[in-house]
């Protein structure tokens, strides 16, 4: 376990992105939810993320349900707060926002103080549990003014109070997560798909400023939604089709990987994993298979081999560590 910047909360290197437990694109049942999360405790994950964004509250249920068999001691939840849950009257699905639920409820964008602490004390009560470890404030791009003034000084009182262990900013960004690192004295910050092999864009400011400055990286997003998983089947960039140029670097990398014996999803891991400010890389998994194959590929070590090709041939930037 690695302890999150000068917070009290501590992350497996390998953790658990739990929005697939919230019906991402397709539904799934409870008991393949439950089944998922018993998989990733069997293989000693212990770091388990989840967000009321994630199917309007499902993936909290579900992950919640599923850790109760556990010594709550024992592992690390976060959640995130920005986008409070209000009920609904409408009828139809959620599958606009990518969640295949229905759309009993709206969520209404809020980083006011009040707002912070309503949005975590309905996640506590989805979860089943009386704390979370770590807090993120969850995309604030369009809200910064108010991110900045009210709802980070907000989670600063919840984690003085002890009701968190942690505190930080998780976004599909690095500029605004750079100023967090800078400005605040976040814990942690998580950061997705904005440090992976085909996008190193955090390693220009984000990551040096945090590991300077003390503050720890979680990465999410290390397939950058589908497409450094398998590149033929799930051509899928950042949550819409692959630009034809990534699709071909992306086929490009497979081929590498292929030639030295291992696979573009390990190398994918590894190379989140690699650099010294990352404490922890999510993996999102919808099944107990999907949860050992990545706990099985974030164990297989990548070939140097295959580390050179790439920046030989110009398919990684020569500085980036793995």
């Amino acid at each position: 376990m690695t302890r999150l910047g000068r917070g009290g909360a501590e992350v497996t290197s390998l953790g658990l992105g739990a929005a697939a437990l919230g019906n991402l694109y397709t539904p799934i049942g409870d008991e393949q939810a439950q089944a998922a999360v018993r998989a990733a405790w069997e293989r000693g994950i212990r770091y388990f993320d989840t967000a009321p964004h994630y199917g309007l509250g499902l993936s909290e249920r579900r992950l919640g349900a599923a850790l109760r068999e556990y010594d709550r001691a024992g592992y690390t939840v976060s959640t995130k707060v920005g986008r409070r849950l209000e009920p609904a009257d409408g009828t139809g699905d959620d599958l606009a926002n990518g969640f295949a639920v229905p759309a009993a409820h709206r969520r209404v964008w809020d980083f006011t103080a009040d707002g912070v602490r309503r949005t975590l004390e309905a996640s506590l009560e989805r979860l089943g549990l009386d704390r979370v470890d770590i807090v993120y404030l969850h995309d604030p791009d369009d809200h910064a003014e108010e991110a900045f003034r009210e709802g980070y000084p907000a989670l600063e009182k919840l984690r003085a109070e002890g009701v968190v262990g942690a505190i930080g900013a998780g976004m599909n960004q690095t500029e605004m997560l750079a100023r967090f690192v800078r400005d605040t004295d976040v814990d942690v910050v998580l950061c997705a798909g904005r440090y992976t092999l085909l996008d190193q864009s955090a390693a220009t400011e984000l990551l040096p400023e945090a590991l300077q400055r003390g503050v720890s990286v979680v990465i999410g997003g290390a397939f950058n939604s589908g497409l450094l998983a398998d590149p033929a089947r799930h051509p899928t960039y950042d949550y819409a089709e692959a630009p034809r140029q990534l699709l071909d670097r992306a086929l490009r990398m497979q081929a590498v990987a292929e030639r030295h014996g291992t696979t573009l999803r390990a190398a994918a891991l590894a190379f989140c994993s690699a650099h010294p400010a990352v404490a922890s890389v999510l993996a999102g998994a919808r099944s107990a298979a999907e949860v050992h194959d990545c706990a099985d590929q974030f164990a297989t070590p990548v070939p140097d081999a295959f580390w050179r090709e790439l920046r030989a041939t110009g398919l990684l930037p020569p500085e980036e560590p793995s």
